[in-house]
């Protein structure tokens, strides 16, 4: 570990974690195996990968709602995975919120946006009054670009974007410490995804904020994340700050997804080439395969001889750059 990551609070820890399901024919489907990352205090932490990669899952194992078959989650110092206490269980609900990849399906539609903005409020007893409850309401969709009187109406009433703003408003109104973003704009139209990811950003600076910003698409991740961890079929194969990932990806995996970002320029574009991932080209050996600091901060999940390959490359690189 660098002395600069050593010197960053972490806030949350993701220990060796699996996730398994049981499939009912006496076999489990493993969703999510080994997984190990730090999230810093104040950071956007991004977990990208295809569909089924098991980027939700290990989010919403973070929320307790997934069981962990092996590791441990550590938030602030205290194991949150497992059996814990009831009183550890609502400290969870209280400080880590989630937005959802549906705005629609995430709101009751027969609660007006009042009630549903309120309902941490509520289970939580956090208002003194009627009245005080009612200004943070206000205040929450103020602060996501509603106005005080959308709080009468209900979610069905909103655009997608909008619907997103009151989940939003939702999971800040709790002041939590750490939020899970799970796809938070794929389900909105192009047009407003740039607002809705300036929205929190903005909340993210104002109110201190570490997120987990779980996505499949990585031009969306590179606007918004300081550090990337790519994940396939339930591994974490390369974890890097946002430009080392772009600028020096190492696991052939990586590289595949970044040559499917479309590129602005046409004449790029037409030019580019997609990169297929070949897992047969990989170390065949039957080698472990581990999780393996190649540069500080850079992670790369390779066998002995994949990590000197990486390293040759890397070499390589920083003598073309001199």
């Amino acid at each position: 570990m660098s002395n600069e990551t050593a010197e960053r609070e972490v806030i949350l820890s993701v220990r060796h974690v699996s996730i398994s399901f049981d499939t009912g024919h006496k076999k489990k489907f493993v969703a999510v195996k080994d997984a190990n990352f730090d999230i810093y205090k104040g950071e956007t932490f991004a977990l990208v990968g295809e569909s089924g990669s098991g980027k939700t899952t290990l989010g919403r194992a973070i929320l307790r709602i997934n069981p962990c078959s092996e590791g441990e989650i550590i938030f602030e110092g205290k194991r949150i995975s497992g059996n814990i206490s009831r009183e550890e269980d609502r400290n969870v609900v209280r400080n880590i919120q989630m937005i959802f990849q549906d705005p629609a399906a995430s709101l009751n539609e027969r609660a007006t946006i009042e009630y549903c903005v309120s309902e941490g409020l509520y289970n939580f007893h956090l208002y003194e009054s009627e009245a005080d409850r009612i200004a943070k309401v206000d205040k929450a969709l103020q602060d996501v670009g509603l106005l005080p009187e959308h709080k009468s109406r209900y979610p069905h009433e909103f655009s997608g974007g909008q619907r997103q703003r009151v989940g939003i408003a939702r999971a800040m109104i709790m002041n939590p410490k750490f939020i899970v973003a799970d796809e938070p704009i794929s389900a909105l139209d192009v047009s407003i995804r740039a607002q809705v990811l300036n929205l929190m950003n903005k909340l993210k600076a104002e109110k201190n904020l570490t997120y987990l910003f779980i996505a499949h698409d990585l031009s969306v991740v590179r606007f918004i994340a300081d550090r990337i961890a790519v994940i396939h079929l339930g591994e974490i194969v390369e974890i890097a700050d946002s430009e080392t990932l772009f600028q020096v990806p190492l696991h052939p995996y990586t590289i595949s997804l970044l040559s499917s970002v479309p590129m602005p320029d046409p004449i790029v574009e037409r030019t580019r080439k997609h990169i297929d991932y070949d897992p047969s080209k990989l170390d065949q050996s039957g080698a472990k395969r581990e999780l393996r600091e190649i540069r500080p901060g850079h992670f790369v999940f390779a066998t002995d001889s994949e990590f000197e390959g990486y390293e040759e490359k890397l070499r390589s690189m920083e003598q073309e750059a001199k």
